[in-house]
């Protein structure tokens, strides 16, 4: 049984790991070659807000589906995998709002900060921060018992 919860979290991960590698032919993001130039003097790129929105939020809804098979096969804890989601939800809507409004204002707020606003966007980020405050988590419940 350990060895197909690895297996599961292996698969999250490779799942991450793909939708990254994919993120080009996969999913409408004109900002992606605009960001990997490095260039804030390159022209702001003509765009389409409703692809670049349910693109967004596909590429969320993936990250997030394999980021919750980590999590759950990692902890074991529906509950636990329940409050991840309802974070990641939160940070998600938190940070594309915010990134929205970047774009709107055409990085005006910053380019440096619009960047970093998008990467919380679209890498899941946030499990980078769940899994050791989960792991911590596990670690005091252990002790208390």
């Amino acid at each position: 049984m350990k060895i197909v919860n690895w297996l599961l979290i292996f698969v999250g991960i490779c799942g991450l790991i793909s939708v990254r590698v994919v993120e080009g032919a996969l999913f409408y993001d004109p900002f992606l070659s605009f960001f990997k130039e490095a260039n804030p003097s390159i022209s702001f790129p003509d765009f389409e807000w409703i692809p670049l929105v349910l693109h967004h939020i596909l590429r969320w809804s993936l990250n997030v589906l394999f980021s919750l098979i980590i999590i759950q096969f990692l902890f074991k804890n529906k509950m636990w995998t329940a409050q991840a989601a309802l974070l990641m939800l939160i940070f998600f809507v938190i940070t594309f709002a915010v990134y929205l409004y970047c774009i709107y204002t055409q990085f005006e707020i910053g380019y440096v900060f619009s960047f970093y606003m998008r990467r919380f966007v679209i890498q899941p980020l946030v499990l980078l921060l769940i899994v050791p405050l989960f792991y911590y988590r596990m670690k005091i419940n252990h002790n208390d018992e």
